[in-house]
């Protein structure tokens, strides 16, 4: 079936380390709401692919564009959480008509140029998911259970060294125009905002969007897992206000 003007599509992309699996939780009540949602394994971060590690930013994001594709070429509902909005913010730029709204969960639009990990040395293939007491110095693991953190540490694939290290170029200043929804899980929208407006660079091309609103969904940085119910609610609001 064709997707049509009247149903967009909504495309869920996760983080680093994970899967369309992540999100099994929030499709199960985004489609109460009858949701057209789907989720995508990026490129690199499928298990079974034997050339996964050699993906880069530019095979994930026309991985993006080739469910776009297959769904009518109509613009469509981002929601990206965390590492996918390197990929996520090359698709607003290329293809802005193709995005109806973006949704970023515990995330945000990256600044041309941004690399996620410049310090990985050339010859490191992948990062494997670091143990929880790293990892928990980086993100906050707070609602997570020790059966979700078992999950997530079984369903995990390493993270490609390419897409790490590849800078990500923007040149369309149409990115900006774009509506676009922040929840704010692991910091408070207004903190963030204020990091935006300071110039923070993790968050200054916040700054720059110029339509914009802000859900608060405190809890930690996998809100997919720790709280999926309240995290569809928040995409449903925000699709539904989409003009």
């Amino acid at each position: 079936m064709t997707t049509t003007m009247s149903s967009p599509t909504i495309i869920l992309i996760a983080g680093h380390w994970l899967g369309a699996w992540a999100w099994d939780e929030v499709l199960e009540h985004l489609k109460t709401d009858h949701s057209r949602a789907i989720a995508m394994t990026l490129p690199g971060l499928d298990g079974d692919d034997p050339e996964r590690a050699a993906k880069t930013l530019d095979d994930q994001a026309a991985a993006i564009l080739g469910v776009i594709a297959q769904h009518g070429n109509q613009p469509a509902f981002f929601v990206a959480h965390s590492g996918a909005n390197a990929p996520v913010s090359l698709v607003i730029d290329r293809h802005p008509e193709l995005v109806h709204r973006v949704v970023w969960v515990d995330s945000g639009p990256v600044a041309t140029g941004s690399v996620f990990a410049p310090d990985l040395p050339e010859g490191l293939k992948e990062l494997p998911l670091p143990s929880f007491d790293i990892l928990a110095q980086q993100a906050s693991l707070e609602g997570l259970s020790a059966e979700v953190l078992e999950r997530f540490r079984a369903r995990a694939v390493p993270e490609p060294g390419p897409v790490l290290r590849q800078p990500v170029e923007l040149t369309n200043d149409a990115r900006r125009k774009v509506q676009t929804t922040l929840v704010c899980c692991s910091i408070p929208g207004a903190q963030v905002l204020e990091l935006a407006r300071a110039g923070h660079a993790m968050f200054a091309e916040v700054a720059n969007l110029e339509d914009l609103d802000v859900i608060d969904l405190p809890t930690g940085h996998w809100p997919m897992w720790s709280r999926p119910r309240d995290l569809a609610k928040a995409i449903h609001s925000a699709v539904s206000r989409t003009n």
